[in-house]
């Protein structure tokens, strides 16, 4: 039952052959059997779900369900703020003060009925790629528990590869839903920027759905895209026919841009390039043209970006009272405080690279009509690692392929494309040009069904 997408749920519940109720405590053994090893979960309310389940059975008995969603159980990122709990960050430092309000992407999926029963995990300040976390347990990745789920997305990836129900709502800066998606064998889909309402929201910042399926992942779009005024970078509603993902599109003659290079950072594990190339094969056969491309990043982008974050959030961690400075996270104080010696004329200029990358991916974009790209340039990494490189001089080094398309506001979605000799999962990332959210939903689902489902899940330890 834990392997039912969304919509085989919502079918289940119209046919009367399930019912939210007999689910919800499914789901609730399901977690059990996991979480104390997994750390996904944060603020879980078992008692709330089959309580709201009750409700929602009682709405399909009676022919009313009170939306798209109407009793499917989905967890949102700690970060993204459910009225009435507090949003630790991550990090012990943070003082827990209750959200007074739900932010657009909670509101939208209770709206739509979904059972948001748990928030997810993410590390300290949502600052590294890992599971890694001074105030939440070690979150780890499902398909082998030595090894991290990726971040900051961390829990949202660890429960969807586990089975914690099928919908699960992440953000992304600079990949913070696509590389825990590779990492775990999910799709991680960031949209273009302001197409899912967010709050607060900053420069490249996105939610985006994480599920096991595109066509879960289409379905959340249906909901988390509605408008709200709150988010001033959101885009004007678009009216888009999510639910035609199924229907693919003509690829003859389209020109991908295989990029397998990402110009700096890490470098690409061979048995990730392979598993690209064999996918760039299938889009070949299904008439595409592939064409090698350049990568847009540099080093001097990198590094730009990690002074300006490093300035950034060291402007924020110093305003701390020195207690609770010390309770941050020693790999995140250590990255931040390097901050405190940036200067001004380097803060701004390394501002200024977002923009660089910007106009790189638009050049890039005037020669191919989508690049296909790894999604992580390395397999896996240990769970108890705060990012693949263990080195906070290099704690930007694995998001080279992801972060120019955040800055770029292109959509930008991670596939599974495979497994590693020891049996890690392998994510491609499909990348369009902006505000072709559908046309990206459509390639992966496309790509999808030519690589058939997911011959395994994880189970839970015995």
């Amino acid at each position: 039952m834990m392997d039912l997408t969304a919509r085989e749920i919502l079918s289940s519940y119209r046919k009367r052959t399930l019912s939210p109720v007999e689910y919800a405590n499914a789901l609730i053994a399901h977690i059990a059997r996991w979480e104390s090893t997994l750390g996904a979960l944060y603020a879980y309310e078992p008692d709330r779900l089959v309580s709201e389940a009750r409700l929602s059975e009682q709405r399909w008995m009676n022919g009313r369900p009170c939306g798209i969603l109407d009793g499917v159980p989905a967890t949102l990122k700690e970060l993204i703020a459910t009225r009435g709990l507090p949003i630790p960050q991550g990090s012990i430092a943070t003082k827990l003060v209750p959200a007074t309000y739900d932010a657009p992407p909670a509101a939208r999926l209770k709206e739509a009925g979904a059972l948001i029963f748990a928030k997810t995990t993410v590390p300290d300040f949502a600052m590294l790629s890992s599971g890694l976390s001074t105030f939440h347990p070690l979150a780890r990745n499902p398909w082998n528990l030595a090894c991290n789920p990726g971040g900051s997305s961390a829990g949202a990836a660890a429960a969807a590869a586990a089975g914690y129900g099928p919908l699960h709502v992440g953000t992304d800066i600079g990949g913070s839903v696509r590389l825990p998606a590779a990492w775990c064998g999910l799709v991680g889909f960031k949209p273009s920027l302001g197409r899912i309402p967010i709050d607060p929201y900053y420069i490249g910042r996105c939610a985006g759905p994480m599920t096991r399926t595109v066509g879960d992942a289409a379905l959340m779009m249906n909901v988390l895209s509605q408008p709200d005024a709150r988010d001033a970078t959101s885009l004007p509603y678009a009216d888009i026919d999510w639910d035609s993902y199924y229907k693919g599109m003509d690829v003859r003659g389209l020109k991908v841009g295989l990029m397998l290079d990402a110009g700096c950072g890490l470098e690409l594990d061979d048995e990730i390039r392979v598993a690209i190339e064999n996918m760039a094969g299938v889009l070949a056969d299904m008439g595409a043209k592939i064409i090698p491309v350049d990568p847009v990043m540099t080093p001097t982008m990198l590094s730009g970006l990690d002074h300006y974050w490093s300035a950034r959030s060291w402007a924020e961690l110093s305003q701390l009272p020195p207690d609770r400075l010390e309770k941050v996270l020693p790999f995140i104080r250590t990255w931040a405080q390097r901050g405190e010696k940036v200067s001004g004329v380097a803060a701004v200029d390394g501002l200024g690279q977002t923009f660089a990358m910007r106009r790189k991916c638009a050049q890039l974009f005037e020669h191919v009509d989508i690049v296909l790209s790894p999604t992580t340039p390395n397999v896996s990494f240990p769970a108890e690692y705060p990012g693949p490189t263990n080195d906070p001089e290099r704690s930007f080094d694995h998001i080279a392929f992801t972060v120019p398309w955040n800055m770029s506001e292109q959509p930008a979605i991670s596939i599974h494309c495979g497994f590693s000799h020891g049996g890690m999962p392998i994510g491609a990332q499909i990348v369009t040009p902006r505000f072709a959210d559908l046309q990206a939903i459509r390639l992966a689902a496309m790509y999808e069904t030519a690589r058939g489902p997911m011959p395994r899940w994880p189970l839970p330890p015995s």
